[in-house]
């Protein structure tokens, strides 16, 4: 069985304590549910089935009924408010929690890094920009972008995005792209990449007033589309976003980091096929 700070999903760490001590011997739901306090026989199998879930008054019984102490408890303990969670800010600070309990015990996780890249249009924006700039200083750096941005701060993301491996340090203020992407867990990554794209949705916002229209380019459509299309112009701007990349990466002498958000999402529930007359 696998160590329990490789676990995202407490229902799937459950489920794989319950195959390992049955595969060692006889071992049932009814047994670990009576020793976890539960009067149902079958409770926590319901759980790992995600037909019922565990509450929080409930972790410490089934934590001490797996044997779990120390960091592993807090471990589980956080991991089952992070699965429960409603809200992204909720589940973001459980997955910090439980990244900097996986750090302190020398497992590495991405996670942490995964939120702190897309935390700020700043990361990404550094990361092409400082290429572009051999030998400037921070100040320097930060007076080429449009959104404020100081010169400590250039600094310490220059810092955060050699030692994460998003950029090489090739000399002094001489800096290029490695080929590091930004990794993390399927639970850490929809979070926040929510978070940037929201961001750079209000930076977009701005920018309609903040240019002039030779400087940017903004257009839109509003359709009525069936569920075949709307997959299909999902495709599309998939497509579309492979094409624009490949575009850029043809020309080495990039003098400028620009932004392109494709937006596609509903104004309408879908509508039922009842009649309306």
């Amino acid at each position: 069985m696998k160590p329990i700070l490789e676990y995202k999903d407490y229902r799937l760490y459950i489920q794989d304590y319950y195959d390992e001590r049955k595969r060692l011997g006889a071992f049932s739901w009814r047994e670990f549910c009576k020793s976890a306090g539960f009067s149902s026989p079958n409770f926590l199998k319901l759980v790992c089935l995600g037909e019922s879930r565990l509450g929080s008054q409930k972790v410490e019984s089934v934590a001490d009924a797996m044997g779990l102490v120390g960091y592993e408890k807090d471990y589980f303990r956080v991991m089952v408010t992070f699965c429960n969670a409603k809200k992204d800010p909720v589940k973001k600070a459980a997955l910090l929690e439980m990244d900097k309990i996986a750090r302190e015990h020398k497992m590495r996780v991405v996670d942490g890094e995964t939120f702190q890249y897309y935390e700020s249009w700043k990361y990404p924006v550094l990361r092409e920009l400082v290429p572009m700039m051999p030998g400037a200083n921070p100040r320097d750096i930060a007076e080429e972008c449009k959104e404020h941005v100081s010169a400590e701060e250039v600094r310490d993301i220059l810092s955060f995005l050699v030692k994460a491996g998003f950029l090489k340090k090739d000399g002094d203020k001489v800096y290029s792209q490695t080929e590091q992407n930004v990794i993390g867990s399927n639970e850490a990554l929809p979070i926040a990449i929510r978070a940037m794209h929201k961001e750079m949705a209000n930076m977009a916002a701005r920018a309609v007033d903040r240019y002039s229209p030779s400087e940017r380019y903004f257009t839109g459509l509003t359709i009525g589309v069936n569920e075949e299309a709307s997959k299909r112009i999902v495709d599309e701007i998939n497509a579309c976003c492979k094409k624009v990349l490949s575009i850029a990466n043809e020309y080495d002498d990039s003098d400028q980091v620009c932004r392109v958000n494709f937006q596609f999402f509903p104004f309408t529930d879908k509508i039922k096929e009842a009649s309306h007359a």
